[in-house]
C-alpha cells in the first residue's frame, strides 16, 4: 500500500489482514476476499495514512468506505482526513459513533439498512434444532432422502468443478442482469486467487459426479465467518438449505467461530426475507456518513 490512492493489489495481503485484525471489524465488506472480488465493478482502491487503510470505490462514483486498522486507539480528533471532510459509505455504526464524537455537529449520519450484515450462531445453522428451524430442517432432511450427495470441503483440487457449477448457474437463470454479471467475475476473482488468501475456506456438493451447490466463506474477525457466495442449481429441492447446514457443520466442528455472517440484502424483499427465515442474532449495522470540512 502507498501514501496515494492506488488500485486493490494482491501484493499486500498479509498487510492489509493484519490491519483488519487489530481493528476487529465485523463487517463483511472489509475482508480481503470482498474487496479482492469486487474491485473492478467498484473501482476499488487503498492508499495506507494515519496507521490506516483508507479504502474507497471510484465507480459509480467516488465515495470513501471505512478504513481498516485499530479504531479504538486512533486520534480522530487529529485526522487529516476527516479534517478535510468527505462522504463516506459502508460504515459500521461503532465507527460512525467515534467520528461524531470527533467531528461533533460536523457529521451526518444515515442509517442504511439494506447494508447491514445478519450473523447467526454457528451451532443454530449447525444442527436446525427447534420449532424456528422446522421447515429449513424439513427441507434439509427431504435433500437428503432424495438426493445421493456427497459434501466436499472446497480445495485447489475442485476449484475448476466450481468454476464450472458458476457457470451453469448462471446460465440457467431465467433473469440475468449487470449485478449478477458483476458477482460473477468476483466470484471468478476470488477462486483465481484462492491458495493466496488467509482464512477463505469453502465446500461443495456433489450429486453422483455433479456438483450441484457450493459456498465460500472468510474469516472476518475472531470467532466471526463470513459467508461470501452461496449457489445452488435450480431443480434440486431443498439444495440451498443443505449447502448452508453442511457448512455450518464442519464450521461448528472445527469450533473456531461461534458467529456466521451472511451478508447483506441490499433492500431486496426476498433476499430479507430469506436471512430473516434464518433467525439472525444481531445485525452489524452499518451507516452513510457526510463530513463537513474545516
Amino acid at each position: 500500500m502507498t501514501p496515494e490512492f492506488t488500485p486493490i493489489s494482491a501484493l499486500y495481503i498479509k498487510e492489509y489482514k493484519n490491519l483488519l485484525a487489530l481493528g476487529r471489524c465485523r463487517a463483511s465488506d472489509y475482508n480481503f476476499g470482498n474487496i479482492w472480488g469486487w474491485r473492478e465493478h467498484f473501482g476499488l482502491e487503498w492508499r495506507l495514512r494515519e496507521g490506516l487503510c483508507w479504502i474507497r470505490q471510484t465507480r459509480p462514483k467516488t465515495l470513501g468506505w471505512a478504513p481498516v486498522g485499530d479504531w479504538q486507539s486512533h486520534d480522530w480528533v487529529s485526522s487529516a482526513v476527516l479534517r478535510a471532510g468527505g462522504s463516506f459509505i459502508r460504515v459500521p455504526e461503532e465507527l460512525a459513533a467515534l467520528w461524531d464524537k470527533a467531528r461533533s455537529g460536523r457529521t451526518r449520519i444515515r442509517e442504511n439498512r439494506g447494508q447491514w450484515d445478519y450473523q447467526y450462531k454457528t451451532l443454530e445453522l449447525a444442527t436446525l434444532s427447534g420449532n424456528r428451524f422446522h421447515k429449513k430442517k424439513n427441507l434439509v432432511n427431504q435433500f437428503v432422502k432424495l438426493y445421493p450427495f456427497r459434501y466436499l470441503p472446497m480445495t485447489v483440487d475442485n476449484l475448476e468443478e466450481v468454476l464450472d457449477l458458476q457457470k451453469k448457474w448462471l446460465l440457467r437463470l431465467e433473469k440475468r442482469s449487470l449485478a449478477l454479471e458483476a458477482e460473477d467475475l468476483a466470484v471468478r476473482r476470488v477462486l483465481e486467487l484462492w491458495e493466496n488468501i488467509p482464512g477463505i475456506t469453502g465446500g461443495l456438493i456433489r450429486i453422483r459426479d455433479e456438483a450441484v451447490a457450493y459456498t465460500v466463506g472468510e474469516e472476518t474477525s475472531p470467532g466471526i465467518l463470513s459467508v461470501h457466495f452461496e449457489k445452488g442449481l435450480p431443480g434440486f429441492k431443498g439444495v440451498y438449505q443443505a449447502i448452508n447446514h453442511c457448512f455450518s457443520r464442519v464450521v461448528a466442528e472445527i469450533g473456531e467461530f461461534s458467529l456466521i455472517n451472511r451478508g447483506q440484502d441490499l433492500d431486496d424483499p426476498g433476499l430479507r426475507q430469506a436471512k430473516e427465515s434464518y433467525n439472525p442474532v444481531e445485525y452489524v449495522k452499518k451507516c452513510s456518513v457526510d463530513i463537513l470540512p474545516e
